[in-house]
């Protein structure tokens, strides 16, 4: 088996985290709901698990991937966030997803900071982008709070429109 680190990053509310297999239900909750539509859902049970496999698979492959967002405050999982890459996409995403009940308290956009920061401090990434579905208002306002921009539209490879948001350079933010 092959050993490695996902770090852990602390905000103010949120613990970002990698994964455990007890995280799965929450996760499949989402999936098989309606609000997955923009990722790929709704999903089946068993479907959900390959996604849930997938997000945090980059890990191990890329070194890089998807942690666990828990509140602080209850130990509760309310999303995940970090970064996606999948064969055929267009370069590092930031993407996020917080679960029924935890949206409006601001935890997207605190995740999302977190993991931009560890992106940009850390790993001496540049600008990265955030693939959008456009029908999705909620992420569309909050790429635009983090200072993205719309680049362009993108099809995804399974033929999924979306928008392209780019986020500023480390360096336009200091």
């Amino acid at each position: 088996m092959t050993s490695f680190t996902i770090p852990t990053i602390e905000t103010e509310h949120l613990i970002l985290r990698g994964p455990k297999a007890s995280d799965f239900n929450a996760f499949a909750e989402f999936y098989a709901s309606d609000r997955s539509k923009g990722v790929g859902g709704p999903l089946t049970r068993d479907k959900a698990w390959r996604a849930f496999a997938t997000d945090f698979g980059h890990w191990h492959l890329l070194g890089y991937g998807m942690w666990v967002i828990d509140e602080k405050s209850s130990g509760k999982v309310v999303g995940h966030v970090g970064f996606w890459n999948p064969e055929g996409w267009l370069e590092r995403e930031l993407a996020w997803t917080v679960f029924e009940g935890f949206e409006g308290k601001g935890y997207a956009h605190e995740a999302a900071l977190g993991a931009r920061n560890y992106a940009y401090q850390t790993l001496g990434w540049g600008p990265m982008i955030s693939v959008i579905d456009p029908d999705n208002t909620r992420s569309i306002v909050l790429a635009k709070r983090l200072g993205a921009t719309h680049e362009r539209d993108w099809d995804t490879p399974s033929g999924h429109p979306t928008l392209i948001y780019r986020h500023p350079a480390p360096e336009a933010m200091s």
